[in-house]
């Protein structure tokens, strides 16, 4: 696994072109060149092979395809929230945090598909339908994230942006109560065989067509003393760009 120096160029770029994967095409969006033998090997489910935005009416589907089983590897349960780990899909974006019910500029808005066994953050859904809202955790689920690089979690690293205390920000309606910048909807993501999709709709669907994107999988790991920064990205398995210039545009 690759640390969080996005400087990782070597392993992919950036083409707005048609690739084949088992049979099927994938168009538009970001497909990554073909990587050396001598590159690290990432792990099928987390291998990104196209990342797109498509937008139909007021709906933008987020999509990435990976070069094997979709959703397969969850994190490790460890029985509990200091240091456990998060494994992540995230079209990072340049839509104003604003448009989702945070702070104007508050970072760069990502969507998230997400599992984490050692803790819930979805507490207004039960997402696994046994009237327990708070153990569905390790199900894949969807946020809203705000990244902000953060010295703390590394050289180069993210964090989700903590919330300091005594601060009360502008928050979405389904903020989970946990002190990050991070919205739980409740968009039920789907992962079918090599693929990872998300709708979502908006307000006005010109925020997504005006904006560029990014695909990447990731891992977060939860801050050993629960502390700030509570959640960092410690560890990047793929980005789409190869840069995380975010160079993807809806519906091309």
């Amino acid at each position: 696994m690759k640390n969080l120096a996005f400087a990782i160029a070597a392993a992919v770029a950036c083409v707005p072109a048609v690739q084949a994967h088992e049979g099927k095409p994938h168009t538009g969006g970001i497909v990554p060149k073909p990587v050396s033998d001598s590159a690290p090997r990432v792990t099928a489910d987390f291998d990104i092979v196209h990342a797109k935005i498509t937008t139909q009416g007021n709906v933008a589907t987020f999509h990435m395809a990976v070069s094997g089983k979709a959703g397969n590897t969850r994190p490790t349960a460890t029985g509990k929230l200091a240091g456990s780990d998060v494994f992540s899909y995230v079209w990072p974006t340049t839509i104003d945090p604003w448009e989702v019910g945070f702070e104007h500029d508050a970072g760069i808005l990502a969507m998230a598909v997400t599992a984490h066994p050692d803790f819930d953050d979805t507490p207004l859904y039960d997402e696994n339908g046994d009237g327990d809202t708070g153990n569905d955790g390790n199900l894949w689920h969807s946020h809203w994230v705000v990244l902000k690089p953060n010295p703390a979690c590394g050289k180069d690293a993210l964090a989700v942006v903590d919330i300091p205390e005594g601060k009360k920000p502008r928050l979405p309606k389904t903020w989970p109560g946990l002190p990050l910048l991070l919205d739980s909807p409740g968009w039920d993501p789907l992962l079918q065989a090599d693929t990872v999709e998300v709708k979502v709709p908006f307000d006005d669907i010109g925020v997504v067509t005006a904006g560029r994107f990014d695909g990447v999988t990731a891992g977060l790991r939860v801050n050993a003393s629960v502390h700030a920064p509570l959640l960092c990205v410690v560890d990047v398995f793929k980005v789409a760009s190869g840069d995380l210039g975010l160079p993807g545009r809806p519906d091309r």
